[in-house]
């Protein structure tokens, strides 16, 4: 019979299982080398999440809830302090990021991030 405490080591370690197994999977296809986007959100904001992150075109998207768990690493290495912030990669590199107002409200339009998209991939 496993106690709570035992539960909890056991989510954790999967949720590394489950982080490790993501970085292998992009370090391994060809979305590696693309245009990835990526929300950092929470799930008690999904009501100012980006509207508009999935038609953007010729890019990778990702969307991170960060008060799910196992999230947090993922929130210190990307040095998220404000959600949602939008954050946009080349080649497994930061090229521009975008961040929420004080009402947690990314006012970023998608045509703006849209023409980052394809500058890159020219």
């Amino acid at each position: 019979m496993m106690d709570k405490y035992d539960f909890t080591a056991l989510k954790l370690m999967l949720g590394y299982i489950l982080i490790i197994v993501i970085m292998v999977i992009l370090s391994s296809c060809r979305c590696y080398s693309q245009v990835i986007v990526t929300e950092f959100n929470a799930c008690w904001n999904r009501e100012n999440s980006t509207p508009w992150l999935d038609s953007l075109q010729n890019c990778y998207l990702t969307k991170v809830e960060m008060d799910r768990f196992g999230k947090q690493k993922l929130q210190k290495k990307h040095n998220v302090t404000i959600i949602p912030t939008l954050i946009i990669f080349k080649d497994g590199k930061e090229v521009k990021r975008f961040l929420a107002d004080i009402s947690f409200t990314l006012k970023t339009k998608r045509e703006e991030v849209q023409l980052i998209i394809d500058e890159l991939n020219k």
